[in-house]
């Protein structure tokens, strides 16, 4: 019988939490267990293993960073557009670490086309239309976009601009002005 009041959508909540405050590598099952002060077998009704309670945070993160990017991006265009869901991703894994790191986790095709990862490419290809770029290019232009902010937001949250000059904000904005230059004056193929 399943413990009252624990459902898988409260522990995956309960593991996103976790996540933010240790780290999304150090989330298990036995390690939420101790949270709800349960036995870990009380958990598995809800959960298969640590696995399953990954994808699962990894879910509810890349729906709560849709959600965002859905709003930030209605009404803007070209690079109002571009900065304001260059932002969602880099305020979202500042407010989370946890929960960003699980929107990197590789998942099963299942999973992947149940997620909100489509969401994602319709915003980043929405903010493209802007700077009419046809394919194959904007695939391309796509996994640019995708690369400059998880790359940019992985290095600043481990660190690596902590104590250089100019800060760290002063590159991003620069960063965005030069992105928004590339994709408005794209180069043609060779």
């Amino acid at each position: 019988m399943a413990r009252a009041g624990l459902t898988t959508q409260r522990l995956v909540q309960a593991g996103a939490e976790l996540s933010d405050e240790v780290g999304f590598e150090q989330v298990t099952v036995s390690a939420l267990a101790r949270r709800f002060d349960v036995k870990v077998a009380s958990l598995y009704s809800h959960v298969r293993n640590s696995q399953d309670l990954k994808t699962g945070i990894a879910l509810l993160a890349l729906e709560e960073l849709a959600d965002r990017g859905a709003a930030a991006l209605a009404g803007r265009a070209g690079k109002d557009a571009l900065a304001a869901l260059g932002n969602v991703y880099r305020d979202y894994a500042r407010e989370h670490p946890g929960r960003y790191a699980a929107t990197r986790l590789r998942l099963d095709p299942a999973a992947a086309a149940a997620s909100a990862g489509g969401r994602h490419a319709q915003m980043t290809r929405a903010i493209l239309r802007g700077y009419d770029l046809t394919e194959p290019d904007q695939t391309h232009a796509v996994r640019l976009l995708g690369s400059v902010f998880h790359g940019y937001v992985s290095l600043e949250l481990a660190g690596g601009f902590s104590h250089s000059v100019p800060d760290s904000q002063e590159s991003w904005s620069r960063i965005l002005d030069a992105v928004d230059a590339l994709l408005r004056n794209w180069p043609p193929a060779a």
